[in-house]
């Protein structure tokens, strides 16, 4: 069958329907649910739910942390996929193992050994207590325990690119006498640019969404260390539907946002849905 058209016949037919009430139920539903609820009191409610003093906390709080979490991710990811890719070394198995880890551990896991290792009971906890350093129930807190989660992303999208593109240039860039620094500078990041840009937007959009970890290290002290999902779920236990939504909306919009883009960058650039088929 070309793979390019529809399925044929009453049986590809039905698949077809069938996968579309799926999506719709599960994924278009949903988000529709989310815009009309916020919008059903007016826009005028609407956008005074979004001005919010305790709202509008929360949304710089999540542009904090994603400022420090996608730089950070950003230069692990590069470092762990060039000496992934470029260099054989013992421990390169372990390393990619590790990289994985974040997938395979629930996110309330991994905020709760924050707690043990950085809490008042914890590992270090006596010590940080003495010298005043607060980490869990904080913003610190927050920042490792998202930095944790959506470490992965940058580094498992370059991997498989980079492999891909194997070592031939940099190899010619070395013996024609440029510096290692200049062939990683003017070879290797050009070549990887989109798909640099991939995994820095889904680990934005996870570091802007997460709740699992975050629920678990921050206190939900709101103005103070509740992120903007931690305040949807506060919103929601207070009855505050409108406000709720409202906030909702904003992560709403940011998964379509990244949705459009990501679609874009692999419409312009194919080796990019290439390497995530790989990865998988």
């Amino acid at each position: 069958m070309n793979p390019s058209r529809w399925p044929a016949g009453l049986g590809g037919a039905l698949l077809l329907g069938a996968a579309l009430l799926y999506l719709g139920v599960l994924v278009l539903l949903p988000l529709l649910v989310v815009f009309v609820e916020a919008l059903r009191q007016g826009l005028h409610l609407y956008l005074a739910a979004l001005q919010d003093e305790g709202t509008l906390a929360a949304i710089r709080l999540t542009l904090l942390t994603a400022a420090f979490t996608v730089p950070a991710n950003l230069v692990f990811g590069v470092c762990a996929a060039w000496l992934i890719t470029k260099h054989d070394f013992r421990g390169k198995n372990a390393l990619i193992t590790l990289i994985d880890l974040p997938f395979s551990v629930s996110p309330v896991i991994s905020g709760l050994i924050y707690v043990l290792v950085f809490g008042a009971q914890g590992w270090f906890g006596p010590w940080l207590i003495d010298h005043d350093i607060r980490i869990v129930f904080a913003v610190p807190g927050i920042i490792l325990a998202t930095t944790f989660v959506t470490f992965p992303f940058v580094a498992r999208e370059l991997i498989p690119l980079m492999q891909s593109q194997g070592t031939d240039e940099e190899q010619t860039a070395l013996s024609l006498g440029a510096s290692g620094w200049q062939t990683f500078r003017l070879v290797t990041l050009p070549n990887v640019r989109w798909g640099l840009l991939y995994g820095v937007l889904l680990c934005n959009a996870r570091a802007m969404g997460e709740f699992g970890a975050v629920s678990v290290v921050s206190g939900h002290i709101r103005g103070l260390t509740a992120t903007l999902p931690l305040q949807i779920e506060m919103l929601h236990k207070e009855y505050n539907s409108v406000a709720a939504f409202s906030a909702a909306s904003l992560l709403a919009l940011l998964a379509l946002v990244t949705l459009v883009t990501k679609s874009a960058l692999e419409w312009r650039h194919p080796e990019l849905r290439q390497g995530v088929v790989r990865q998988a």
